[in-house]
């Protein structure tokens, strides 16, 4: 055997026991498809309850401050269903994203006793996070806050507390859509509702005082504006990595990397679970969850040695601090 170095990370997060595999824990039962996962981060958990605030501010000023107080029944109801469904999806594909294993490696799993089991053959090398002490298939990246390398990570992303990886894209994509939708929406409403006010007496066309009426419509007009332009351009990147085939990291990166490329309406369908249909935008009806990875997968060939991968998470700034590396096992002819 020998050590080739083909990753880099940061000195100051660097555990030198972790490069060897005989002091690596067991890796756990593996967890069934579907189990729910909670990231306990702070700042995750903080956000996600701020995004679920102001999802729940903007029902309460279409519902309380334009749509009950309306004369025009007909238009109140029909928004109304409409804004209430598009919120309710909203909220339950960001909890189908927060919730959802996004494809998280095995912890723990580069043991002497597992990489002997791989029986490598010459010209064959696996790669080892020293960070959790895994394997780490092709694709896969290490996220410093889910403290996991996850397969086929695009970013971490702390409106949804949790990595958008291989298993959860779907919900982020529709989380980001539904979301851009509500905001439209509700842009729309608001238009109309001044319109209608500067028309008719300000005191009959809300419940709430002109001044109070004229500071929440304001505040719902700059949220809504905000995520209409954040949740739109997420939503387009996400798009284009689906059908590129090629994840947000990879992008950042330029990998110089050579790969059979799946084509864009494959690589949509396996992301959204099968040919077009209404469950493509249910957030209840998940993808196809990949099967177990067998022993070829943890296998690379030598070849990709040379090819360098930042397994860092994209919201870190890049350190200029010296780099540790990553470290691959070879089979020698």
């Amino acid at each position: 055997m020998m050590l080739l170095p083909a990753h880099h990370f940061r000195d100051i997060e660097r555990k030198p026991q972790y490069l060897q595999p005989e002091k690596c824990i067991p890796p756990p039962h593996p967890r069934p498809a579907g189990a729910m996962w909670f990231i306990r981060d702070g700042c995750g958990i903080a956000c996600a309850l701020v995004t679920w605030f102001l999802v729940l501010y903007a029902e309460f000023v279409v519902l309380f401050v334009m749509l009950i107080p309306s004369r025009d029944y007909v238009y109140s109801v029909i928004n109304g269903l409409v804004f209430n469904l598009l919120a309710f999806l909203a909220l339950a594909s960001h909890c189908r994203a927060m919730l959802t294993d996004p494809g998280a490696v095995p912890k723990g799993n580069a043991t002497k006793e597992f990489i002997e089991s791989l029986q490598l053959k010459p010209g064959q090398v696996v790669y080892k996070c020293p960070k959790c002490c895994s394997i780490k298939p092709d694709r896969a990246h290490h996220c410093s806050v889910c403290k996991r390398c996850i397969r086929k990570m695009d970013h971490h992303c702390p409106w949804v507390n949790n990595c958008v990886g291989e298993n959860n894209q779907k919900y982020f994509v529709l989380f980001t859509m539904y979301i851009a939708l509500i905001s439209l929406h509700a842009l729309i409403m608001v238009g109309f509702h001044f319109l209608h006010c500067f028309e008719e007496d300000w005191t009959k066309c809300s419940s709430f005082s002109p001044p109070t009426t004229v500071i929440l419509l304001i505040l719902l007009c700059f949220e809504g504006l905000l995520f209409l332009i954040f949740t739109s351009v997420m939503f387009g990147t996400q798009v284009h990595s689906i059908c590129t085939d090629e994840t947000g990291i990879e992008r950042l990166q330029r990998k110089k990397q050579r790969r059979e490329r799946r084509g864009s309406w494959k690589s949509v369908k396996e992301t959204f679970g099968g040919d077009f249909s209404l469950n493509w935008f249910n957030p209840f009806s998940g993808p196809r969850y990949p099967k177990p990875l067998s022993d070829r997968d943890w296998v690379r060939q030598v070849s990709s040695v040379s090819d360098t991968e930042n397994t860092e998470t994209t919201t870190e700034e890049p350190s200029e601090e010296p780099k540790d590396e990553d470290f691959a096992e070879v089979v020698d002819e």
